[in-house]
């Protein structure tokens, strides 16, 4: 159901029968390595190239997402999902492996919760009776395609950001026990004009904090109705900004829990992680393995996750054009046991 112009309210409450995570070795060296189903000790995955090797994260973590829910690539009518590379071909080359019906996305970073939404309404209107959400990321090719090759050694300033390697897969249906969505709010294009490519958290900020003031002011709720709201990927220098923000538009963050992914999945006293964490398996990975994990266990009973995208492409930024961002938020409840 539209609730005002950019949130949608699943009355149905579709739930989140199982996930998968499968992250690379630095995340695996952080503060929340055991809530990842799969860990790998070596960035290659086994595979020769940095993209084959986010391509297996994915298929990896979406096999895992599947076992866990009891069910084959035959049981799910559509898998929606999206990465930060050209053409999105970690995903398009895993679900050639997985043979679903594909609904390609992009939303950078924010490509987690666009697909989880839309999974959701997919699932809530009755389109359909299982459906796949996944992204991932890996550092390698991430530098590779938008900066510099990771073998080219090339520094970094203290506002950079650093990819997270890793995928994470949901698995939605109409009945079953697990967390449930309860609704979503779709963000809009907000560009202040900062045309860094190293400093991705001032420029996603403002929409992070756009979308979060639109879901609650659509859906007439206070932040304290949540446990948590946890945005994407602003790390330090994002994080900053948007609590700045959030006091100039008088903006009650305070009556809740507010943290972010990038800062959750790094130890960034002990790890080499810049302003910390950013990449299309950052909020992917944390809500699906830390976050859900926190539900399962009844500490958390309500979030918010609000991932945040970067819409740049190095063409873009060869041509002096500033970047656009753009944040979607999604409703998570316990809602039972859950996988």
């Amino acid at each position: 159901m539209l609730k005002g112009h950019q949130s949608w309210v699943f009355e149905n409450r579709p739930v989140i029968l199982s996930t998968g995570t499968v992250v690379g070795p630095d995340e695996g060296q952080g503060p929340i390595s055991e809530d990842f189903d799969i860990v790998h000790g070596d960035l290659t995955v086994g595979q020769k190239t940095w993209e084959k090797a986010e391509k297996a994260l994915l298929e990896e973590a979406a096999q895992r997402a599947l076992d866990k829910a009891g069910l084959v690539g035959g049981n799910i009518q559509f898998y929606i999902g999206g990465d930060l590379m050209n053409q999105i071909i970690s995903n398009t080359f895993a679900v050639r492996t997985l043979n679903m019906p594909f609904l390609g996305i992009f939303g950078a970073c924010s490509t987690s919760m666009e697909g989880l939404a839309l999974a959701a309404q997919l699932v809530d209107s009755g389109a359909a009776n299982y459906v796949m959400a996944g992204t991932c990321s890996h550092n390698c090719t991430a530098e590779k395609q938008f900066r510099y090759p990771t073998e080219y050694g090339s520094q970094k300033p203290p506002t950079a950001q650093y990819t997270v390697t890793g995928a994470g897969v949901a698995v939605l249906g109409k009945t079953g026990d697990g967390p449930v969505v309860t609704s979503a709010t779709i963000g809009r294009i907000v560009d202040m004009g900062i045309t860094d490519p190293f400093n991705m958290g001032a420029a996603m900020a403002p929409a992070a904090v756009d979308t979060i003031q639109t879901h609650f002011r659509e859906l007439n709720i206070e932040p304290s109705y949540y446990d948590l709201i946890v945005t994407g990927d602003l790390a330090t220098v994002g994080v900053n900004i948007a609590r700045e923000l959030f006091d100039k538009h008088k903006f009650p963050i305070d009556q809740t829990t507010y943290d972010d992914c990038g800062l959750i999945i790094y130890d960034r006293e002990k790890q080499t992680v810049q302003a910390g964490g950013s990449g299309c398996g950052c909020s992917a990975t944390v809500t699906y393995g830390h976050l859900l994990k926190r539900i399962k266990s009844g500490e958390l009973k309500r979030i918010l996750v609000v991932a945040t995208g970067a819409l740049l492409s190095p063409l873009t930024f060869q041509q002096g054009e500033s970047i656009p961002c753009i944040a979607h938020a999604v409703s998570i409840e316990s809602g039972g046991l859950y996988a």
